[in-house]
């Protein structure tokens, strides 16, 4: 069984951004993939969501999962016979589920690893810590209400969450050898409020062999939540001579 659009509900989405030496980005990306920049930085940061009511589109949410995820992201940018485009390159990513684990890109394009979260949650923090069964992932994050944004990337809330609309298409490495499965974000909003952090770790942007003193310092957090959204397939992505310019 396949399915081409997935609906739910965003319960909650931690965006946790950080600011990052271009070049060190660059040697990340798969052609024909290029960093995104802004005020001079590659964006990149680590997507904390629980879905609730995943389902294939059409089937009530009733027979939906409750899952928790969780991904590192690079803003990116590339150019085709049609354009030049924005959006995310996602690594990898973890969930909660044994389901979706299991059957991942089997029903949905996008491989999933199974990975253990703990998350407490109240109206004053958010604490989330995961670990892939592989132990090759590992995060934490604690975050708080903030009044206002404050980040080197985005002068103003609006400026910031218009970034992250226009960055909807996320493309993880397929299956299939050589190309890009892509994942499309469909929302009824893309109202978030800004978080601060106040503890943050992960197993990529802490690597220093990544990412050596200096060339990787954490941004800005904004939170979404009680979204209705749906994922959609969008056509894989080849590698191709023409560089994102």
């Amino acid at each position: 069984m396949s399915t081409r659009n997935v609906d739910c509900i965003i319960e909650r989405r931690l965006l946790v951004n950080y600011r990052i030496d271009p070049g060190r980005v660059s040697a990340l990306l798969p052609h024909p993939l290029r960093p995104q920049l802004v005020n001079g930085y590659a964006v990149a940061g680590v997507c904390f969501i629980r879905l609730g009511g995943a389902r294939p589109a059409r089937l009530p949410r009733a027979m939906g999962l409750t899952t928790e995820n969780a991904a590192h992201r690079f803003a990116v940018k590339w150019h085709d016979a049609q354009g030049r485009h924005t959006g995310v390159y996602v690594p990898r990513r973890e969930t909660s589920s044994r389901i979706t684990a299991a059957l991942g890109s089997h029903i949905f394009p996008g491989a999933y690893h199974l990975a253990r979260f703990q998350v407490t949650e109240s109206a004053n923090v958010i604490r989330i810590s995961v670990r892939s069964r592989d132990r090759t992932v590992s995060l934490s994050a604690e975050a708080a209400p903030a009044e206002a944004l404050t980040s080197r990337l985005f002068a103003t809330l609006e400026q910031a969450m218009n970034f992250f609309r226009h960055g909807a298409l996320g493309f993880s490495p397929s299956a299939v050898h050589g190309c890009l499965d892509g994942v499309r974000l469909h929302s009824t909003s893309w109202a978030a409020t800004p978080m601060t952090i106040t503890q943050m770790r992960s197993s990529m942007f802490d690597d220093t062999a990544l990412f050596p003193h200096g060339t990787c310092t954490l941004d800005s957090a904004l939170l979404m939540s009680n979204i209705n959204a749906r994922w959609t397939a969008d056509p894989a992505l080849a590698p191709s001579p023409l560089q994102a310019a």
